[in-house]
């Protein structure tokens, strides 16, 4: 079994696709164990903020078969594939770390640069593998997160209302 690390997201009905997303890795994935779920701004666009959160899962499947099955809940969740990077989305699913692979492959490339760049992705994913090593730093992500710039930084937890749901309680552990 090979543990991954999803970085989710979303700016448009969140409080529709983030739940409906965990539901949907939970029936492909199995068991999930999920970060806090962190508000920010948008990054590289004007635009309403985003609701991101590091899911980790195991698996027997290959990193290509997970990126697949990801890009087809986006698609189910209304992702459009022509849109530009920096825009709005229903949901963003990213492999970020699969084991201790790294991988440069077409589009899929593991561990992602987003983990060292962007706070939504680093702070979760700290949080949900605090020991856990950067696989070509060989630094834990607690160390990054200690070590990263936060000037600035426009980020915080948030609770929102769908968290308490019983089937959300159901689907993950975390």
């Amino acid at each position: 079994m090979t543990t991954g690390y999803i970085s989710v997201g979303s700016n448009i009905d969140k409080e529709t696709h983030i739940p409906s997303s965990l539901a949907a890795l939970r029936r492909q994935l199995g068991r999930l164990r999920v970060s806090s779920i962190y508000e920010t701004e948008a990054v590289g666009f004007v635009g309403a903020k985003f609701h991101n959160l590091i899911v980790a899962f195991d698996s027997e499947l290959s990193a290509k078969e997970v990126a697949k099955l990801l890009r087809q809940i986006e698609l189910d969740h209304g992702r459009l594939r022509d849109a530009p990077k920096f825009s709005p989305r229903t949901l963003d699913l990213d492999l970020v770390l699969y084991g201790d692979q790294v991988i440069s492959d077409g589009r899929l490339r593991i561990p992602r640069d987003e983990i060292e760049r962007y706070a939504f992705v680093l702070e979760p994913l700290a949080e949900i593998a605090p020991d856990a090593l950067h696989p070509i730093s060989r630094q834990s992500y607690a160390q990054l997160w200690a070590l990263f710039d936060k000037r600035g930084l426009q980020q915080h937890k948030v609770f929102p209302d769908w968290l308490s749901n019983p089937e959300m309680a159901a689907a993950i552990d975390g």
